[in-house]
């Protein structure tokens, strides 16, 4: 006999093992649901409210979405991607980099678009240069040395944090980067200025992935927490009806794809992702 237990049951148990618990703690898991469609928005809006509360960044991803084939790990990237808000990311790690080095920074909203380090410096009657250039050395230990993430997404990460010191007059100059991470633009040619030389794509995309998740803890959440409904990848047959379809041979590769985040799992910080079917 299967051992399961009833959905209704399954949350109390993924809160308490899991969420206010071990992957808080910097573990990570990836765990299977079985649920009836009806049910499916009660137990995301559930999961979503208990993230909320947690401070992780609860993340959706839907296989039968146009823009996400869920047997191609970049686009799982990708999707992921668009749903995280890059730049303040870089803020909540700027300013809690600037705390660390004994300024001021409790008046400083992460969520203001303005230029952060002429925030913080005048929280701290400074000069924002100053502020700037005492910071600078802090981010290149914290990012560009951390070889807790891949190479090129490291210097990403970096420049996103540079980027914030762009003058208030002047276009944000970080959106190249924006459209590279989310694949609006995976041309590697549009990052290469900021000496990026790496696409993502099938090959990379792993460790896009690994290093996303090990930055959105290090910017600041107790981590990420990824529902994935692969409904759709389990249809026998295309019922066209305009949504993805995924052949036989999709579906193999899809099942590979999770079978390599559950082997790397140690490798997922600070993360859970439930894998959601239809039970019918």
């Amino acid at each position: 006999m299967p051992n399961t237990i009833f959905l209704k049951d399954w949350f109390p148990v993924i809160d308490a093992e899991y969420l206010s618990s071990f992957v808080r703690e910097g573990g990570a898991s990836v765990k299977f649901a079985v649920a009836p469609e009806e049910l499916k928005a009660h137990l995301y809006t559930q999961v979503e409210a208990r993230c909320r509360e947690l401070n992780y960044l609860f993340v959706q991803l839907d296989a039968s979405a146009r823009e996400t084939r869920a047997h191609m790990p970049q686009d799982i990237f990708f999707s992921l991607a668009r749903q995280v808000d890059w730049r303040l990311l870089a803020r909540r790690l700027i300013l809690r980099l600037a705390k660390n080095a004994g300024l001021r920074v409790d008046s400083v909203d992460p969520s203001e678009t303005g230029n952060i380090y002429g925030a913080i410096a005048q929280a701290n009657g400074l000069e924002l240069q100053s502020v700037y250039g005492d910071l600078r050395p802090h981010l290149e230990t914290s990012i560009s040395k951390n070889s807790s993430m891949a190479k090129d997404f490291r210097v990403a990460m970096t420049q996103l944090c540079v980027c914030e010191n762009t003058p208030a007059q002047q276009e944000y100059t970080g959106r190249p980067l924006l459209d590279w991470l989310t694949g609006n633009n995976t041309r590697v040619s549009s990052v290469r200025p900021f000496l990026i030389y790496t696409g993502i794509n099938r090959n990379t995309a792993r460790y896009f992935i690994e290093s996303g998740l090990y930055w959105i803890r290090h910017a600041g959440y107790a981590g990420t927490v990824i529902l994935f409904d692969n409904s759709r990848v389990t249809l026998a047959r295309n019922p066209k009806d305009g949504l993805r379809y995924y052949t036989r041979s999709m579906a193999m590769e899809h099942y590979e794809l999770l079978r390599e985040f559950i082997d790397g799992a140690d490798r997922l910080a600070g993360t859970l992702v439930v894998v959601v079917s239809n039970s019918d």
